[in-house]
């Protein structure tokens, strides 16, 4: 490597200087207020721990985003955690045991072997809330509607909800039991909505109506009028028509999609998922969903459901704010009157600082300067 390419970062691999940076800040500090208004109680977990316990069953693609290390001093591998969700499943199953349900919120950089999609970021911020120990409907409205919230901190305009349930997909596949790489192989032209790679694969299917009912739950998204496409998931439907008529009434602004083949997380999503889009933006702004018993690898199977986001792409979509005040420029040695004076500015809320050549910090307006034996604030 030469000189001239030792500032260089890996891809997909950022830093974020002053101004980003602290825009970022305030943000992560707005969001984690609104969830402990809500009664989500934050938790910090480590950056890596021991594969055992980071890979709990969340399917291959969190495994294949995961960057693995030795530990020196045991000897195990451990995992660079890829998704903070298994984390927090492992402090309600043991650190914090508790009965009846646990709210919790995070806000950490994750690291990925690859980006997940197109020009993402492999090291992003992600800030989410997960509940545990309630298997009810309203659990799923409340990290649904507290991911809403979340956007709406951020000043997100033009939300739709993309709403999906995979029990449907479950529910189908119960009728016409599938040899496990044929499953798979369907399962990859589903996720795709490639009709004519459906057909090849279903060729290979003898029940006619199953095949007929896999093509058109691949056609089953857009309005509500889609949901009566469906006869034989009746429980996953009453579901997503509950949530979308409290959706509706508490956020008459949200548009609601519904994707029906939407299979996201599928291999541990057991419920309703969801996910947040806004035009121009070409992914998933936030996501989520129901995933219970994922802590039964731990010995504490419980209901869970939650969501999160993405920090980076919030900040790429807040408006511009107005910017902050200039700073004060004060005198770098004084009497104790010139201390006091500058302590007392500092906590009102001013930056004050010191100068320590006579040189100007450009970010100084004003400067402290002593007034017939007072210490005043004047323009520069």
């Amino acid at each position: 490597m030469t000189s001239a390419d030792r500032w260089l970062l890996p891809d997909g691999v950022e830093e974020v200087l002053p101004g980003p940076a602290a825009k970022a800040e305030r943000l992560r500090r707005q969001l984690l207020d609104l969830y402990a208004s809500w009664g989500y109680q934050l938790v910090i977990p480590p950056l890596l721990e021991f594969t055992e316990s980071l890979l709990i069953g969340l399917g291959s693609d969190i495994d294949l985003l995961t960057f693995r290390v030795t530990d020196q001093l045991s000897g195990r591998s451990m995992g660079i955690r890829a998704d903070i969700t298994p984390q927090v499943t492992r402090i309600d199953a043991h650190s914090l045991p508790r009965e009846g349900i646990s709210r919790f919120c995070y806000a950490g950089r994750v690291l990925h072997t690859r980006p997940t999609e197109l020009l993402a970021s492999r090291s992003p911020e992600m800030v989410g809330a997960e509940l545990y120990g309630d298997s009810g409907l309203q659990a799923d409205l409340e990290v649904i509607s507290l991911m809403l919230e979340t956007l709406r901190t951020a000043e997100v305009e033009r939300i739709t909800l993309d709403l999906g349930h995979v029990g449907i997909y479950r529910k189908l596949l119960e009728s016409a039991p599938l040899e496990e790489q044929l499953q798979a192989t369907l399962f990859e032209a589903l996720q795709r909505k490639s009709l004519p790679d459906l057909e090849q694969v279903l060729s290979a299917v003898p029940d006619v109506p199953f095949r007929q009912r896999i093509l058109q739950l691949a056609g089953a998204h857009g309005d509500a009028a889609v949901l009566d496409s469906v006869d034989y998931a009746d429980s996953a439907i009453r579901q997503l028509r509950a949530v979308s008529t409290a959706i509706e009434q508490r956020y008459p602004e949200v548009d609601i999609y519904y994707d029906l083949s939407e299979l996201r997380g599928y291999h541990y999503h057991t419920g309703l998922v969801f996910a947040a889009y806004v035009p121009g933006f070409g992914r998933a702004l936030a996501n989520g969903g129901r995933y219970d018993d994922v802590g039964k690898v731990f010995g504490r199977a419980r209901p869970a459901t939650g969501f999160n986001t993405d920090l980076g792409a919030l900040l790429e979509l807040l408006p511009d704010q107005e910017p902050p005040p200039g700073a004060i420029r004060a005198p770098s040695e004084g009497d104790a009157d010139l201390w006091r004076a500058i302590a007392r500015l500092r906590e009102s809320g001013e930056v004050v600082i010191a100068s320590w050549s006579g040189e100007a910090d450009p970010r100084c307006d004003r400067e402290l300067r002593c007034r017939d034996g007072e210490w005043r604030i004047e323009p520069l």
